[in-house]
């Protein structure tokens, strides 16, 4: 038996199947976990944990510890990409003008807030203690999960309902996707990126971050999602979209956005570093396969 659902969550469209003989219990299962971690991590609920650790930024808070890990992660993440995914670009976000959720923006009629070139603070003060759950933020320091939340939902549902008694499950967070088990295909998972590609998945992830998707414009200038920390604005890099193939969704995402910011060349580096494969697509549209992406892609698919 296979059931599926799409859903909105998490300022993105979800996408969970579901193989297995409880196949419509467990979707709906999914779709209550994805529901309730975004009421946990969401920035612009101000009575999420992410939101009141931020509120209490110099004191620590204790954290569940599905959130405990998520902040954990992200720190970890911003060390192994060089800083090139950073979770303090909270404050560099809401300068920009990205301060509500995304379908607002258009019609919230408020101007950035940019007076030049501001870096993010990085991870380096932020202090975690794993035996009481507690996070310490720095003062004036507030972090965003936007830049691995989605890949770590992905990842915990699908590991969910395979614990639940699921046969085989694919989740997909705004496209980052987890797969796991058996697929309703006899090509394995099978997962359109960015309609450049398709790749075929026996276990693993895929994960896009694009400057192309959540963008707006305020007075005719153009702004986008992804901060570059160095400067605390949008990154001005020589590629415009990277899909990331890896074992998690949670490290393809940090990853996609980490090379997205860093530019091809450096990019490519990181991917190789990590013994992940992606697709790169430039300002000037060239595609270019790192990694051995190519030993992913289904054959034939896009003909």
């Amino acid at each position: 038996m296979r059931a599926e659902r799409q859903f909105p969550v998490m300022g993105s469209e979800a996408h969970v199947i579901v193989v297995g003989a409880a196949a419509g219990q467990l979707v709906g299962l999914a779709v209550r976990e994805l529901e309730a971690l975004e009421e946990r991590w969401s920035r612009f609920r101000p009575d999420s944990e992410l939101s009141r650790l931020n509120a209490v930024a110099g004191t620590p808070l204790e954290l569940s510890p599905v959130t405990f890990d998520a902040v954990q992660r992200a720190v970890e993440a911003w060390r192994d990409t060089f800083g090139y995914y950073d979770p303090t670009v909270l404050p560099a976000l809401e300068r920009v003008g990205y301060d509500r959720s995304f379908e607002l923006l258009a019609h919230a009629g408020r101007r950035p807030r940019i007076e030049g070139p501001l870096p993010c603070p990085g991870c380096v003060g932020i202090e975690l203690d794993p035996a009481t759950r507690t996070v310490r933020l720095p003062a004036g320091v507030a972090i965003d999960l936007g830049g691995i939340g989605k890949g770590l939902a992905a990842d915990l549902v699908c590991e969910h309902l395979l614990d639940a008694g699921a046969d085989g499950a694919s989740v997909n967070v705004g496209g980052d996707v987890r797969v796991a088990g058996a697929s309703p295909s006899p090509d394995g998972w099978v997962i359109d990126v960015d309609d450049r590609a398709v790749v075929s998945l026996a276990e693993g992830a895929v994960a896009t971050s694009s400057t192309t998707r959540r963008c707006w414009t305020v007075g005719g200038r153009g702004y986008h999602h992804l901060i570059d920390p160095a400067t605390g604005l949008p990154a001005e890099s020589d590629l415009v979209t990277v899909s990331v193939v890896g074992a998690t969704a949670a490290f393809a995402e940090v990853v996609g956005k980490a090379v997205l910011i860093a530019g091809r060349s450096i990019g490519s580096s990181i991917v190789v570093e990590h013994q992940m494969a992606a697709l790169m697509v430039g300002a000037d549209r060239g595609v270019s396969r790192v990694g051995g992406f190519e030993e992913y892609e289904l054959a034939g698919a896009l003909a």
